[in-house]
C-alpha cells in the first residue's frame, strides 16, 4: 500500500529483528521504553501522518500521541480509552483493512458532494432567470425553468447521493488487489532516505573500561536512559557504542552517562 511500517518494541532487538525480516516491516526500534515510544511518534509525526497499534498499557501515551490511534480488542482497557479506533476480531489483518475503508469512505464523501452541488450549480442559474434576458437572441429556445424540473432535480441530487452511499455496502476492506504492485522506485528511494536519515542520527562512541557483557549492558543501559535516544549498541571487543537518536543530543551528555559509571569515553564520531 505504500505505507512505512515501523516495528516499535521494548523487546530484544535480535528477536525483534527476526519478526521484522519475515513480515516485511521496513524498520524496527527496539528495546524502547513506554515514553520512548511517544517520543519515537512525536519524532516521525514531524514527517508526516503517523498510525499507532498497540495493545498494552505502555502503548496508551503513543496511542494518544499519534494522529490516529489503533488498540487492539483484547488488549488493556487503558490502551482501548487511549485509541481512536479498536479492531474487536483482535487480528491485525484488520488494520490495512480499516485504511482502506476510510479511503473508500472519503472517496464517497467526495463523490457524494459532487452529485450533491452539480445539480445545484447547473439549475439554480436557470430558477433564478439569470438567462432570461438570453431569450431575445434564441426564440426557439426558453431559458426559463419549470419547477416541477426543479423539484425533481432536487429528488434525483438526494437520490444519488443515497445511492452512491450505499456502494460501501459492497466494497469489501481485505481485497488487496488495488494495492498488489508496489513501485520499485518508490521503495528504493524510500529505502535511500530512511537510511540517510538513520545514518545522520547515529554517533559512535569509542569507550575504554568495558571488560565483558555485563559492562555492555551497563552502558548500554545509562545510552537508552538518555532523552533522545532510541537504541544503543554497545560492543566490549570493540570498544564502541552506537547510539541512535530520534531527536538532537548533545556528546556531552552521552559522555557524562557513560562516565558516570566509571568508563572512558575517548572520542565521540
Amino acid at each position: 500500500m505504500g505505507i512505512r511500517v515501523i516495528m516499535l518494541t521494548g523487546d530484544n532487538e535480535r528477536t525483534a529483528k527476526a519478526i521484522a525480516s519475515k513480515v516485511g516491516v521496513d524498520e524496527v526500534i527496539a528495546g524502547v521504553l513506554p515514553d520512548g515510544k511517544e517520543s519515537v511518534v512525536r519524532e516521525l509525526k514531524r514527517k508526516g501522518k503517523v498510525i499507532m497499534v498497540g495493545d498494552g498499557i505502555n502503548d496508551a501515551p503513543a496511542l494518544t500521541s499519534a494522529d490516529i490511534g489503533i488498540a487492539i480488542g483484547a488488549g488493556t482497557d487503558v490502551a482501548i480509552d487511549a485509541a481512536d479506533v479498536v479492531l474487536m476480531k483482535n487480528q491485525l489483518i484488520d488494520v490495512p483493512a480499516a485504511i482502506r475503508l476510510s479511503r473508500a469512505t472519503l472517496r464517497n464523501i467526495h463523490e457524494n458532494l459532487f452529485w450533491a452541488f452539480i445539480y445545484n450549480t447547473l439549475l439554480i442559474p436557470f430558477a433564478a432567470g439569470v438567462f432570461i434576458p438570453l431569450a431575445a437572441f434564441t426564440p426557439n429556445f426558453s431559458w426559463q425553468l419549470d419547477p416541477m424540473f426543479g423539484a425533481a432535480a432536487m429528488s434525483l441530487s438526494s437520490l444519488c447521493v443515497v445511492m452512491n452511499a450505499l456502494r460501501l455496502n459492497l466494497f469489501n476492506p481485505h481485497n488487496n488487489k488495488r494495492y498488489s504492485k508496489v513501485k520499485h522506485k518508490t521503495q528504493n528511494e524510500h529505502k535511500n532516505k530512511t537510511e540517510k536519515e538513520l545514518n545522520n542520527m547515529k554517533k559512535t562512541l569509542k569507550i575504554q573500561g568495558m571488560m565483558c557483557g555485563h559492562c555492555e549492558a551497563t552502558v548500554k543501559k545509562a545510552l537508552e536512559a538518555i532523552d533522545g535516544v532510541s537504541r544503543a549498541e554497545v560492543s566490549h571487543t570493540a570498544g564502541t557504542a552506537v547510539v541512535t537518536c530520534i531527536q538532537e543530543v548533545s556528546d556531552e551528555a552521552l559522555k557524562q552517562a557513560v562516565e558516570s559509571h566509571d568508563y572512558k569515553v575517548l572520542e565521540i564520531i
